[in-house]
C-alpha cells in the first residue's frame, strides 16, 4: 500500500475523532504553546454550545461535497468578531484547495486553488 492510500486509510479515523475533539486545533508548527491552544480549543467548544457555530462534521460534508475533496486540513479562527473555519482539500489531480468558511452559517466566502 503506497503513502497516499495508507493517508486516506487513516483519514476518515482522523476526521472523526477531529470532530468529535472539534477537530479545531491550528497546527502550525510556529512554536505556538499548549496554552494557546488549549485557549483555541476552549473558545470552539463555547462557541459550538452556545451555536454560535456548525459543527465541523456539518461544514466538511458540504464543502467535501460541493468542491468535490477530502479535508487535509482544518483551523478555527476568530477574526474580527467572526468565527471562520479553515479548511483545506484535496481534490482530484492532487490539487489543494484552500477555503475560508463562515463557522456560523457555512458560506463560503474565499477560495484559493493550488496545483501540486
Amino acid at each position: 500500500m503506497n503513502r497516499l492510500a495508507i493517508a486516506r486509510s487513516r483519514l476518515p479515523a482522523a476526521l472523526g475523532l477531529a470532530a468529535l475533539a472539534m477537530g479545531l486545533w491550528a497546527f502550525t508548527g510556529t512554536g505556538q504553546s499548549l496554552h494557546a491552544e488549549e485557549r483555541d480549543h476552549e473558545l470552539a467548544r463555547q462557541a459550538l454550545q452556545q451555536g454560535k457555530v456548525l459543527p465541523l462534521r456539518t461544514v466538511l460534508d458540504k464543502v467535501e461535497q460541493e468542491y468535490q475533496g477530502q479535508a487535509i486540513k482544518v483551523e478555527f479562527e476568530h477574526d474580527d468578531g467572526r468565527f471562520l473555519y479553515e479548511i483545506r482539500l484535496l481534490q482530484a489531480g492532487g490539487r489543494v484547495v484552500k477555503l475560508k468558511v463562515d463557522a456560523m452559517d457555512g458560506r463560503v466566502l474565499g477560495v484559493k486553488r493550488k496545483d501540486r
